[in-house]
């Protein structure tokens, strides 16, 4: 199955792009091919930091688990709209709203199972009862929230994973830099 042969699959279509897109609402990475056949292909993209242009750097955490992990590259499988080979580097378009989907997913719903589990161990008991419930049962109540929001997490993403219009494209081949050299 090819992915993209409609604008259709992508929900802001562009007249002059190739591929169909509006390019203000895909979020671009630079990536080389690592595997290739004739419909897929395996790209590689080094993710990038601004950490380093960061006047916070020194005490922020993201900065220190970069340092730490390192960077590893981030491998995708792609469409092979562009019947690009091993070594091509190009250019990968990821729709906004799916980035922005996952960020809401993975930050937002941990923390909401978590107050509402607290919560709901906390003051569950009292409809039963009478005063609120003890200190453990909001502990209870919020590690079992947590646990159903990440499990929750998990299936979504998976979801969308698998959902084309939320999937990576090939938007272009990456312009191969000129370099001139002059002796004497």
């Amino acid at each position: 199955m090819v992915f993209i042969a409609s604008a259709a699959a992508w929900p802001y279509a562009c007249e002059s792009c190739p591929v169909g897109i509006n390019h203000r609402a895909v979020i671009e990475e630079q990536a080389t091919v690592v595997e290739a056949s004739a419909s897929t292909v395996w790209v590689e993209a080094v993710r990038r930091s601004t950490c380093g242009s960061c006047s916070a750097s020194a005490g922020c955490g993201t900065s220190l688990l970069d340092r730490f992990l390192g960077r590893r590259p981030l491998r995708l499988e792609v469409d092979n709209s562009l019947a690009v080979a091993i070594g091509d580097r190009v250019i990968v378009g990821v729709p906004e709203g799916a980035m922005l989907r996952a960020a809401a997913a993975a930050y937002l719903s941990p923390l909401a199972g978590l107050l509402l589990g607290a919560l709901c161990g906390r003051h569950l008991p009292a409809l039963w009862s009478g005063p609120a419930g003890p200190e453990w049962l909001s502990l209870l109540g919020g590690a079992v929230g947590f646990w159903l929001a990440l499990r929750w997490t998990a299936r979504y993403s998976r979801a969308l994973a698998r959902d084309t219009r939320f999937r990576p494209i090939l938007l272009r081949r990456e312009a191969a830099a000129s370099v001139s050299v002059s002796f004497g």
